[in-house]
């Protein structure tokens, strides 16, 4: 008897024993995996929201790229320069916006108060040479994009106005200087429009109207 009691308990007590152990053995790995899934979720950062510089961000809504402006204005300024007509076909008027309000300020500057023709001349200069494109070119051409580049072109007229605020331009000296700028700015429209419309061999024919429109700036410029 006292071999089966002793039996007995030692079978009892063993089962307690297994079944106590594997209890907390899954109590601990339940605990672990909880306390490690909240280290994980407390370790984790917030992504950095991706940073868009003001200027950049600016431009686009504003829908002006300085990088268009900056090339267009390397293609006037070298006459010789090859033009990007796919950079061309862009229409952008914040360039020729600020060269208009240059040559007008420039112009009231060095004493002359017509300057205010200077925003009526451009109008309709614009129009007559979309209209003189559109008859020249199968592809046709906007107004916007006619409006961008006699803008753009504008630029060495400015130059010229600029002289004027310190000398006079009413001699020898002075026409020269005025037809070197008409025909700077004349040249560098017509092969603009000659790359963005594929008018090869009618530059001359593109040029002329256009000399006749700065021909107009530079006398109000000189007078």
């Amino acid at each position: 008897m006292s071999n089966l009691a002793q039996f007995d308990s030692d079978f009892y007590q063993s089962n307690f024993t297994i079944d106590n152990q594997e209890q907390s053995g899954n109590d601990s790995n339940a605990y672990g995996n909880l306390y490690g899934s909240r280290k994980q979720q407390a370790g984790e950062e917030p992504q950095p929201a991706s940073f868009v510089p003001s200027e950049m961000l600016m431009s686009s809504e504003l829908g002006i790229h300085f990088d268009y402006i900056w090339q267009k204005t390397l293609t006037v300024l070298n006459p010789m320069k090859p033009a990007d007509g796919s950079i061309m076909n862009e229409t952008d008027l914040t360039g020729p916006i600020l060269f208009c309000v240059a040559l007008g300020a420039t112009l009231l500057l060095a004493g002359k108060v017509q300057f205010g023709y200077v925003y009526g001349m451009s109008a309709i200069g614009c129009l007559v040479i979309h209209a003189l494109l559109n008859l020249m070119s199968s592809s046709g051409v906007s107004y916007g994009c006619v409006a961008s580049v006699l803008g753009y072109c504008l630029l060495p007229m400015v130059i010229l106005s600029g002289c004027a605020m310190f000398f006079s331009l009413q001699g020898i000296f002075g026409t020269m200087s005025s037809l070197v700028i008409i025909g700077w700015c004349s040249l560098s429209a017509s092969k603009i429009f000659i790359a963005a419309l594929h008018m090869e061999g009618q530059q001359l024919l593109v040029a002329y109207p256009c000399a006749l429109l700065y021909g107009l700036f530079a006398l109000l410029t000189i007078f």
